[in-house]
């Protein structure tokens, strides 16, 4: 058998194979009896032909139908031999053949790319710090005074604590109502930071049944507009905040708490806490982010279509029907992952090298370790969790990557940015 590999790119080979006509004897003989007992001749019994007879008759066909398997057969045994591992689906992109010559074909494959692993030690990475201040608890506990107040029907807006249920009607610069442009029976709560300025202006001594205006520019991301409303007010209900005291305190929190200072220290605690482990996961983003900077190298497009496929099954599973909506528009959505997914690609590979560099692997006795820790906190029996831990490969990697990014952590040089802005979702 003759081979050679062809290096198209970093991560495409092409492998061409060609077989003397003594090493596909074998294969042929093998197809023959495979044929034999379902070929039927004219004065023969069933599976009863002399082979002779079938090699004359359907030598042709039998032969050509084993191609597909001798070509599969001859690639995975070359591949063992080399030691290379193809990934994704090799392609037969070529096939030569003429009955009592050489086969000759060809095969496209991906495999992954070799790089050099780039320093990820000591690496320095901002860490943006956020501590939560007394505006921040306040406006927490105005949450939820908000969720828990009553409303009274009133004829006239006076004050901010009103909410507005008003049809709004867009119009074009000269006044006239945009035909299916029109929203009845909305709520506009006059108090609510989100609300236009203009809107509460408009609306600041809006009476039942009145028709007001407001003029403005909506911004959306990296775009604006200009918007121009009419406002028919057709409900006006003052909005009655129960006093945050010990009792409300109580009633919402079920028992909990019952002193409206401890819940305040305690809701400031929560909110600390969540910022805590917001910061945490952009630091870890900035630092693997920065880690793959400094790595430039091709990567596979069965992996990145991997990612990408993996993007697309969540968006299926987060509609009922597990389906994608109907006249959406899946090809640019895959290439608005594209980035992403090659990305994801990269650290996954930069990630198993530092792994088999590290020698990070989980014993049995940090299993141990972690089935104790987490026992209780799932109700669950110590030695339940230790063997389903062991046998879960999902636990071992969610592990193996928790000690890997400790790693990093412990290495990497820290700057740490007070109450700098941090991504609600890091």
């Amino acid at each position: 058998m003759e081979v050679t590999i062809n290096n198209v790119t970093d991560c495409d080979r092409e492998v061409e194979i060609s077989l003397s006509l003594e090493e596909l004897v074998p294969y042929f003989e093998a197809a023959y009896k495979k044929a034999a007992p379902s070929i039927e001749i004219k004065g023969f019994r069933k599976g009863k032909v002399p082979m002779s007879l079938i090699k004359r008759m359907y030598g042709d066909s039998i032969e050509y139908d084993a191609l597909d398997d001798i070509a599969n057969d001859s690639f995975k045994k070359t591949m063992e031999e080399r030691n290379i591992q193809p990934i994704g689906t090799p392609n037969l992109v070529d096939m030569k053949y003429k009955r009592g010559e050489p086969f000759t074909f060809k095969i496209k494959y991906e495999v992954k790319p070799d790089f050099e692993l780039k320093d990820y030690k000591g690496i320095e990475v901002e860490k943006k710090i956020h501590r939560i201040t007394e505006k921040e608890t306040a406006a927490e506990i105005e949450r939820l005074r908000n969720i828990n107040a009553s409303y009274e029907e009133a004829k006239k807006v006076d004050g901010t604590e009103f909410m507005v249920t008003a049809d709004l009607q867009d119009l074009d610069e000269s006044g006239t109502p945009l035909i299916g442009k029109k929203s009845d029976g909305v709520k506009i709560y006059l108090n609510e930071p989100g609300t236009e300025k203009e809107i509460k202006q408009a609306l600041a001594h809006a009476e039942l049944g009145g028709v007001y205006a407001a003029k403005f520019t909506h911004q959306h991301d990296d775009h604006s507009h200009n918007v121009h409303l009419q406002i028919t007010v057709r409900k006006i209900e003052k909005v009655i905040l129960p006093e945050f005291n010990d009792e409300f305190v109580k009633k919402n929190t079920k028992g909990k708490y019952s002193s409206s200072t401890d819940f305040q220290k305690a809701i400031h605690e929560d909110l600390q806490r969540y910022w805590n482990e917001q910061t945490e996961d952009q630091f870890v983003n900035d630092l693997t982010r920065e880690i793959v900077r400094r790595h430039d190298f091709a990567v596979p497009e069965t992996l990145v279509s991997g990612f990408i496929d993996s993007y697309i099954e969540d968006a299926k599973n987060q509609q009922s029907n597990k389906k994608l909506p109907k006249n959406f528009d899946e090809k640019k959505y895959r290439e608005s992952l594209r980035p992403t997914a090659v990305w994801q690609t990269k650290w996954a590979l930069i990630r198993e090298q530092i792994l088999n560099n590290e020698k990070i692997e989980v014993s049995d006795a940090e299993i141990e370790a972690m089935a104790e820790k987490e026992s209780a906190k799932l109700g669950i029996d110590k030695e339940r969790l230790v063997q389903f831990y062991k046998s879960s490969e999902a636990s071992r990697e969610r592990m193996v990557n928790e000690k890997l990014i400790e790693l990093l952590k412990k290495s990497a040089v820290v700057k740490e940015v007070e109450n700098a802005d941090i991504p609600a979702e890091a």
